[in-house]
């Protein structure tokens, strides 16, 4: 019998590179490799597309300098990845052939896959870049679609979205970069708002970079030039004291099922990208203790919001629950973290889900998909 043949895509232009490459590949050690013919393609971080060779390349660092120029075609009969030929090298941006050569070589090989799994954090990958492009090489992909992908990296869009559902969160104010040459108009707006302290985020970065929380005007306007270098709209928050928790969302045959409720136990005062990947004190718990009937409003609320936002797939829906009990939302991440201590998968293994079982079941997740460009080529054939 023929093997499945599925990408892994990983790496990327983003800040949380280094982040993807783990995650990548712990997921693809956990493939079955008696089903799937994998093939790994990494995205450096400036934006380079290479083969890698094996998840050991991958965790070393190793596969930037042995792997060869590839991109992922867009024409839908090539299905698949370009992979520069063997012997062939890449001069001054122009592929040409080994010197030598006497008969006419193909400098790229194609090569079709039946199945993508990106492993993309932040923009230019978790943002709907990779999946539209996916969708225009008719490749079905695991993840969130084009739409979902774009509006929830948007932490703004986002709650303009969960707003218009209903779903309760922190209040806000949005502040642009360009907005910053008056930083004194931006911050009387911010104040005026909310009331300190307040949290300032990137609007569309991950694992909390450029994250920062304001106790003053002072520390407000640092926070701000340093959320501006991560993005040009940056979101000021009211803060909300009371367990930092996250729910996983998955789509299976039938509809979309909610795990447990998970709590984040930080070593810092919040949750920063220090905190989540460079401190072993920060702990993550499957079974906190909350207040009554917290976490099934949790568990509700994470799916209101996946599918206020035409989520697909999977996601992870982060949430603070007071010491009333009241649940607030967050933000939602499409494509979260699956390291040794990412809380994705470890929510999935306390509901008796293996990670080798989950993967398999977000691959499936590929094949289940009715996006429109799958409408559009059923109604061809």
């Amino acid at each position: 019998m023929n093997k499945t043949r599925i990408a892994v895509i990983f790496g990327g232009q983003s800040s949380e590179h280094d982040i993807s490459c783990i995650s990548a590949a712990n997921v693809a050690d956990l493939m079955d490799s008696e089903k799937y013919e994998i093939f790994l393609f990494g995205i450096t971080k400036d934006g380079h597309w290479l083969t890698a060779d094996s998840t050991e390349d991958i965790r070393s660092g190793a596969w930037e300098q042995k792997g060869r120029p590839a991109l992922l075609s867009p024409d839908a009969g090539t299905h698949g990845f370009m992979v520069l030929a063997d012997g062939s090298e890449v001069s001054g941006g122009q592929t040409v052939r080994p010197e030598g050569s006497a008969a006419p070589v193909s400098l790229w090989e194609t090569v079709p896959v039946d199945v993508v799994f990106p492993v993309l954090h932040g923009i230019w990958g978790e943002d709907g870049t990779v999946q539209g492009l996916l969708e225009l090489a008719c490749i079905p992909y695991v993840s969130c679609g084009v739409l979902s992908s774009a509006v929830t990296m948007d932490k703004a869009y986002t709650k303009i979205i969960a707003d218009a559902a209903g779903v309760r969160q922190a209040d806000y104010v949005i502040v642009t970069k360009s907005e910053l040459k008056d930083i004194d108009q931006a911050l009387d707006r911010c104040e005026a708002g909310l009331a300190y302290p307040v949290f300032v985020k990137p609007s569309r970065a991950g694992s909390s970079k450029g994250v920062s929380q304001a106790h003053d005007r002072a520390e407000l306007e640092a926070a701000l030039r340093e959320a501006v270098r991560h993005d040009t709209r940056v979101l000021v928050e009211e803060t909300i004291v009371g367990h930092e928790v996250e729910c996983a969302v998955l789509t299976v045959p039938g509809g979309t099922i909610a795990s447990g409720v998970g709590e984040i136990l930080s070593a810092g005062s919040f949750y920063d990208f220090d905190s989540k990947y460079q401190n072993s004190e920060s702990r993550t718990v499957t079974d906190p203790k909350l207040p009554e009937g917290a976490a099934e409003r949790v568990r509700s609320a994470a799916l209101t919001v996946f599918e206020a936002v035409d989520g697909f797939s999977l996601s992870r829906v982060d949430f603070f629950v007071t010491e009333a009990g009241e649940v607030i939302f967050n933000e939602i991440n499409t494509i979260p973290g699956f390291t040794s201590i990412s809380m994705y998968p470890q929510l999935w293994e306390a509901a008796g889900i293996s990670q080798k079982e989950l993967v398999e079941k977000l691959i499936q997740t590929a094949f289940m998909r009715e996006d429109s460009y799958t409408v559009y080529r059923e109604s061809r054939a």
